[in-house]
């Protein structure tokens, strides 16, 4: 051991002998052998000082933190500068960090933090392209939910009885139109117009459907609505009869820009415009399709409607404001709940705003939390009315509407069971009092936040304004997200392929126990963030991604698969290389394996041996992009900080040993300092002192 003076005993022996000469004493104790040990592992030089010594040139040793750690440019981002030339931010470049609810994308966070890392010359690699973890589930799901179609609450001006009849009588149209039973939108397979363009079509009125005469009042604007779809990809135009102009460029959905065509898709779509510059007191419309060869379109015909925007409404909505746009909330109480109208894209579809309720728990009874809304008038004694509203939550459950009195008795709709799934309901009950004049919702069977939208209350007796909802079919959803993989993909590279020239494509693909097949959620309860492309798009969403991610990349980068689990099962990494088997017969190229490790003291070493041997036999490159050795201890023992030291050190010199020097790409620390929690698997304590981690992690590049 080495000695050391005792400097505060020195100090005070100086004093007492200022007056006298003498010969100063020396008190000589041992260091604390904690003391002598963090020395040593002090006395390590830098991580970074390894790669002189390593026979692969540009090796990375790489850092996984959250992007804030790095961003704020403290001490942990002084730490990665000094040990790493690769960093993998755990937080903040996935899909649900970039994609916005309204499925715009946000790299304002991510780019900012790529021009740090470019400044410190430090090499990136963000999180996996596509994942079944991390993505903006709420935004995919919101895509394959049901088209919610409400009629307008008006007189429809367009007479439809011959079309909902079976015959076209009134109606005038090219060759290729006829009527199709069941091919209409939503429940009970109602009709539609099925409209056939044949090979030679060069026009657009080569395929034309003109409808009769419609009566209109002179000075008034008149909304024409109509839902289209497709076999192919479509393009179509509305042209006129008794217009100042009768082939207008228009605004064709709400919220577009104007166009002299419109487009459609396998999808229903709605068609949705205004006119006004009638010559006189009709007009007439002709929907033209005859621009793409051999196409078959369908326009249903119970949501065909032409009506006045100014006109009486047929169906009075006694909640103003039932789709809670104007941001005005409902009154509550009970139970320290909470109340308000949340964000944009809260809604249902995604869309707009929806009025929310939290209830911190369940109470004793349903009334217990409660919301109100207080009509002009009561509803009339006697008379029947409906209710219907979208709802869902962030738990299951139940909530109850009811008409009530000031005295609190009411006429109930019955409980409504609430999923984490937008659900359309609607109710009805028979008022049996004359002061009925306040709409309640009770929550207490209820644990969380519900989401409600679109209310509408209205006398039974009252016409029109009905709903239809229609369901994606499997091959809509197909498509559907395979055109979110492919804007994701290609958006994501483009924006930052100038600093990022290494990507993880696709991560876990194989299934976690039936290793033929890839990962699915079909059966599970998803969890926060969790989305599976591949249970729409089927295996080949994997050739899918890595195309598109060579496309729109850089030619020379790297593109990773990611797989974990592997070291206890050599199956699945079998499983593996055979999907990249599959992923390069159709036309994908992939360039390496990415290899995530969680290890503790009662893992098999020798299967992480034979796990670098098996993938170093696919020629590609090999990284380690998450090295997890745990010693799960709060207070973990010297004898569990020299064990993990141990273990890191065979791990690295194994990489090294069983993959060939032109096959390494390098190592990346999932976790390099310790958390709070039990895993203590860093190689730095939360304090950042260097443990025997460190140490083992160093001797196993140095090869000691």
């Amino acid at each position: 051991m080495k000695n050391i003076i005792k400097g505060g005993l020195l100090a005070g022996i100086v004093s007492l002998a200022s007056c006298a000469d003498f010969e100063a004493l020396e008190y000589q104790v041992e260091k604390p052998l904690s003391v002598e040990i963090q020395e040593e592992l002090n006395s390590y030089p830098d991580l970074l000082s390894y790669l002189d010594g390593l026979s692969t040139p540009g090796f990375k040793i790489g850092a996984s933190l959250p992007l804030s750690d790095y961003t704020n440019r403290g001490v942990r981002y002084r730490l990665v500068n000094r040990n790493f030339n690769e960093f993998t931010p755990s937080s903040g470049t996935d899909h649900r960090s970039i994609v916005q609810n309204n499925g715009s994308f946000n790299f304002v966070q991510l780019n900012s933090f790529l021009e740090i890392a470019q400044e410190n010359d430090l090499n990136v690699v963000t999180a996996p392209l596509i994942s079944h973890r991390n993505q903006n589930a709420s935004f995919l799901n919101s895509l394959l939910s049901p088209l919610v179609v409400n009629s307008p609450a008006f007189v429809n001006e367009l007479d439809i009885a011959s079309l909902s009849a079976g015959n076209l009588e009134g109606w005038t149209s090219s060759a290729g139109v006829t009527y199709a039973e069941r091919e209409g939108m939503g429940l009970g397979s109602p009709p539609a117009i099925k409209l056939t363009t044949g090979s030679g079509v060069s026009s657009p009125d080569d395929l034309r459907f003109t409808s009769p005469s419609i009566p209109i009042i002179p000075g008034r604007t008149y909304e024409i609505v109509a839902y289209i779809k497709s076999d192919i990809d479509g393009q179509g135009r509305f042209t006129f009869e008794g217009l100042n102009n009768n082939e207008p460029t228009l605004v064709w959905t709400p919220g577009g820009t104007p166009s002299e065509t419109f487009s459609t898709g396998i999808s229903w779509k709605e068609i949705r415009f205004r006119v006004s510059d009638f010559e006189g007191d009709s007009f007439k419309f002709s929907l033209e399709l005859g621009y793409i060869p051999n196409n078959e379109y369908y326009l249903d015909i119970n949501n065909l409607y032409v009506y006045d925007i100014a006109g009486d409404p047929v169906v009075n909505n006694l909640v103003s404001n039932g789709d809670f746009e104007s941001g005005i909330a409902w009154g509550g109480w009970g139970n320290n709940s909470v109340r308000g109208v949340a964000e944009e894209g809260s809604g249902v579809g995604n869309s707009g705003r929806a009025f929310f309720v939290t209830n911190p728990s369940l109470t004793g009874g349903f009334w217990e939390v409660q919301t109100l809304y207080q009509l002009a008038e009561p509803v009339k004694n006697g008379e029947t009315y409906r209710l219907s509203f979208w709802v869902r939550g962030d738990a299951e459950g139940a909530i109850r509407p009811e008409l009530q009195s000031p005295n609190f008795s009411s006429n109930g709709f019955g409980q409504v069971f609430v999923t984490t799934d937008w659900r359309f309901v609607s109710l009805t009950t028979t008022v049996t009092a004359d002061d009925r004049n306040r709409l309640i919702f009770s929550y207490g069977e209820f644990a969380g936040t519900v989401f409600i939208d679109d209310v509408v209350l209205a006398s039974e007796s009252m016409t029109g304004g009905q709903t239809t909802i229609v369901d994606k079919t499997p091959s809509e959803k197909t498509s559907i997200i395979s055109s979110q993989l492919e804007r994701w993909v290609s958006g994501y590279v483009s924006e930052t392929k100038d600093i990022i020239k290494i990507r993880d494509v696709i991560n876990e693909p194989i299934h976690e126990s039936d290793f033929s097949s890839i990962r699915t959620g079909v059966g599970l309860t998803p969890g926060e963030g969790e989305f599976y492309w591949q249970d729409y798009i089927g295996k080949e969403y994997g050739p899918m991604a890595f195309k598109l991610a060579r496309e729109y990349g850089n030619a020379d980068d790297l593109l990773f698969i990611s797989e974990s689990g592997m070291e206890s099962n050599l199956a699945k990494a079998q499983a593996l290389l055979d999907y990249i088997d599959f992923i390069e017969e159709h036309g994908g190229m992939v360039d390496g394996i990415s290899v995530r490790l969680q290890l503790n003291f009662n893992s098999n070493f020798n299967n992480v041996t034979d796990l670098f041997e098996l993938l170093a036999s696919s020629g590609k490159k090999i990284r380690i992009s998450s090295l997890d050795i745990r010693i799960n201890e709060s207070s973990p023992s010297m004898v569990a900080l020299v064990n993990q030291g141990e273990l890191y050190k065979q791990v690295v010199a194994s990489y090294l040993s069983k993959v060939p020097t032109n096959q390494r790409y390098g190592i990346t620390v999932a976790n390099p300092v310790d958390g709070t929690d039990s895993a203590r698997n860093g190689l730095w304590a939360n304090n950042l002192n260097r443990k025997h981690a460190y140490a083992g992690f160093a001797d196993g590049l140095g090869g000691n």
